[in-house]
């Protein structure tokens, strides 16, 4: 664990932690809400323990990983957010900006973190810091592995 924060949800507090000992899928339920095609939570492990960084916001009380970001990073000039997501039922709590906060913290030192986001997302990361800043971006929305 690297730390704790108290967030009160239905009187259980949140943990914050950048390991996957202990993590098994049935605590990665109910993410990628609104995908078309959205990651299991086998894949989704496997994201987390494929990303440079990963933090997990997890209620203590249910065991249940309330939220997760992950970093994309060279280790010396940048570094990429693709990731940040909060279950709907633990959302407008702080926890996405905990997430935020923590990552950054992971992440000084780097001249360049960027990330994307939709545009109605964006004051929440201009108060986290983030500035607008032109993008281009591909998306391929079919299932992982299929061609």
């Amino acid at each position: 664990m690297i730390g704790r924060i108290s967030r009160i949800k239905e009187g259980s507090l949140i943990d914050y932690c950048d390991s996957l000992d202990g993590i098994c899928v049935e605590q990665l339920e109910g993410f990628f809400v609104g995908w078309q095609y959205p990651l299991t939570p086998a894949e989704h492990i496997s994201l987390l323990a494929r990303s440079s960084h990963f933090l997990l916001a997890i209620d203590r009380e249910s065991g249940r990983v309330a939220g997760f970001i992950t970093a994309l990073s060279d280790g010396l000039l940048s570094a990429y957010v693709p990731l940040l997501e909060v279950l709907p039922l633990y959302q407008k709590q702080g926890i996405g900006r905990e997430l935020v906060r923590r990552m950054l913290v992971k992440l000084e030192g780097l001249r360049m973190v960027d990330l994307l986001c939709d545009p109605p997302l964006l004051p929440f990361y201009q108060c986290l810091g983030f500035h607008p800043a032109t993008a281009a971006s591909i998306r391929r929305p079919r299932p992982i592995g299929k061609q």
